[in-house]
């Protein structure tokens, strides 16, 4: 494991010269623990802006890798700059000296924090009225320690459990891994411990984005989920009581009666604070993601970078409005695809002819949106659209939230909806979680099919999972625990080709990337060289 202390130790001189009416002055990461965890501080001011500090190593999703986000590593869309590192994913060149995703020193860095809070809060002469208001920030802390935990076990499997020691240099330092088994309970073990000790749900607009009672469920619920899936969980049987404890966790949520699914797809993740956000990662407005993402033809009135072509494979996945696939829906016409199509489509994928800006977009060969040569452009003939604004009419873009939601209702649905389905087969609750998504999403008719049989009502909720939850982070874990990477990333990855002719439009599927995944060994992540050769008790990871 790394060798490395939090800076919390002043330059000599700065040490000399701050006193206590002068600290705010100082930079936050160059606070000495006597200055955070203040013996005099009756109100823990200072406690609380380290702990607050310490939400910042949560993930903060979007385009976070190399400007791409992390489903250009999974059949859902490839990076449209070429050549770019999130492809190692993709083309076999992941190891121990180059991951573009590698957490391992940031959760373990967002892990020291926690300990550092935990151990030196007591210190703190918390005032009576206080004293409701300390509870609930230990408890935010293991609540923060679990969910860095979760994020290394669902890259590298069993980790290195600290518990609460803060180590120094002048501790063994080479700590073996813990096996899978153990990581996990310890995650439950505090899930447990603390869900009731949290803030209960919902809270004020002053602690949006902090951990609450329901934020540990959700937790609870999508760890127990993964466990019962078919890569950790190798001898599934019929009635298997881990999906039954993974249906029970989600269920915990549901029964909370807080959450609900917001009213429209459509402003979901332009809404800071609403009824489906159980947690998110909380961001100043601005609007990076649309600049990222927008087709390129737009750059000069707004940055239009287009680093994101989703695949021909999600542009499938999605229905049509009247819940059928395309390949079995009257309402589908192969000369004009686009149209007609399930209403969440039009919230997550560009495609040629789509009003943006006040024009529409031109992805077909030669148009403004894919005029070849060596300028970055879609690959695909498809850009990302999901978390923007409503910029169909303007010419600039407005100031947006951007809030990367870490825990939202709809994914408990989907959690329950799975875990019942495989556990119990599809019972009217199986039917009526997947339903509520797809209503809310505009399909008519939303009910499904009776009398669907487990596997038929698998691959319903798959199929949802998919399009309700694309580019949130989901489809790259989930190919994994369902140990379908091995069949969806060996082979090929497909866009569209529009020539235009005329007035006449010709759509051609075409081979976009050709794609490729070790199993067993890229069904968890390499530990970082450079942590094995730090700690003699590190076990490098199976096939790396």
């Amino acid at each position: 494991m790394k060798r490395y202390i939090y800076v919390i130790v002043l330059a000599a001189g700065c040490l000399a010269a701050c006193q206590k009416n002068d600290i705010e002055k100082t930079p936050l990461n160059q606070w000495t623990e006597e200055y955070i965890f203040d013996v005099k501080d009756s109100v823990g001011d200072f406690a609380k802006g380290f702990l607050i500090e310490t939400y910042s190593n949560l993930p903060t999703g979007f385009n976070r890798i190399g400007g791409n986000v992390l489903e250009s590593a999974s059949d859902d869309a490839i990076a449209s700059q070429t050549s770019s590192t999130i492809e190692r994913f993709t083309n076999g060149q992941i190891s121990s000296f180059n991951n573009p995703d590698d957490q391992w020193a940031k959760n373990y860095t967002g892990i020291r924090r926690a300990n550092i809070f935990l151990t030196n809060v007591g210190k703190v002469p918390f005032k009576q009225s206080m004293i409701t208001e300390k509870n609930y920030w230990i408890a935010e802390a293991r609540f923060l320690r679990a969910y860095f935990y979760f994020e290394l076990v669902k890259r590298y499997g069993g980790v290195p459990l600290l518990g609460d020691k803060v180590l120094t240099l002048n501790d063994d330092l080479s700590i073996p891994k813990n096996t899978l088994s153990e990581c996990v309970q310890y995650i439950l073990n505090e899930c447990d411990a603390i869900k009731g000790a949290l803030r209960k749900d919902p809270v004020s607009d002053a602690e949006l984005g902090r951990a609450t009672q329901a934020a540990v469920l959700a937790l609870k619920s999508r760890l127990l989920l993964y466990m019962a899936s078919p890569l950790y969980n190798t001898n599934i049987t019929a009635n298997d009581p881990k999906w039954k404890e993974a249906a029970d966790a989600a269920r915990e949520v549901m029964k909370l009666n807080v959450f609900s699914l917001h009213s429209s797809f459509s402003t979901l993740f332009t809404t800071r604070k609403n009824a489906e956000v159980i947690l998110a990662f909380q961001r100043a407005n601005g609007n990076d993601v649309e600049n990222n993402n927008t087709p390129v033809g737009y750059a000069g009135p707004v940055t239009a970078n287009g680093y994101t072509s989703p695949t021909q494979e999600l542009v499938n996945a999605f229905e049509m409005r009247d819940g059928k696939p395309y390949t079995q829906s009257a309402l589908y016409d192969a000369a004009d695809p686009y149209l007609n199509r399930d209403p969440r489509f039009y919230l997550t994928i560009f495609h040629n002819g789509f009003k943006w800006l006040n024009r529409n977009v031109e992805t077909f060969e030669g148009g403004k949106d894919k005029p070849g040569g060596i300028v970055t452009q879609t690959r695909t003939g498809y850009y990302m659209r999901k978390f923007m604004g409503d910029f169909t009419s303007s010419t600039v873009f407005s100031s947006q939230t951007h809030n990367f939601m870490l825990f939202r209702y709809a994914e408990i649905l989907l959690n329950f909806a799975e875990a019942q389905n495989e556990f119990s087969g599809p019972d009217a609750d199986v039917y009526k979680a997947i339903e509520d998504i797809r209503r809310r999403a505009g399909l008519v008719p939303f009910a499904l099919p009776l009398n669907l049989n487990k596997d038929q009502m698998r691959a319903v909720i798959r199929h949802e999972r998919r399009v309700e939850m694309a580019f949130e982070e989901q489809r790259f874990w989930d190919i994994r625990r369902w140990k379908i990477a091995e069949n969806v990333l060996n082979g090929s990855l497909h866009g569209m080709r529009i020539t235009k002719n005329g007035n006449t439009l010709v759509y051609e599927p075409y081979e976009v990337a050709k794609v490729s995944f070790s199993a067993p060994k890229m069904y968890t992540y390499p530990i970082p060289y450079t942590e094995i050769t730090k700690n003699r008790n590190l076990v490098q990871n199976t096939g790396w």
